[in-house]
């Protein structure tokens, strides 16, 4: 399956969750917000939503500073 991922193109050869992607990416306990189709999906459905070929999938990390 091919998903585009913050603009750029990458394949996986297994199905996925949104968890499971976030979790491929090393953003498991980030701040994140996850935006899938121009659509932005609550923390609540991330573990519930399939990653499915042609998704466009926007990540926000949400970064600190003072």
């Amino acid at each position: 399956m091919k998903i585009t991922l913050n603009g750029q193109e990458k394949e996986y050869n297994i199905d996925l969750t949104l968890e499971a992607l976030l979790n491929d990416l090393g953003y498991v306990d980030k701040k994140i917000a996850v935006e899938v189709n121009e659509e932005i999906i609550p923390r609540s459905q991330i573990g519930n939503t399939l990653v499915v070929d042609g998704d466009r999938i926007e990540l926000i990390i949400a970064v600190g500073g003072g």
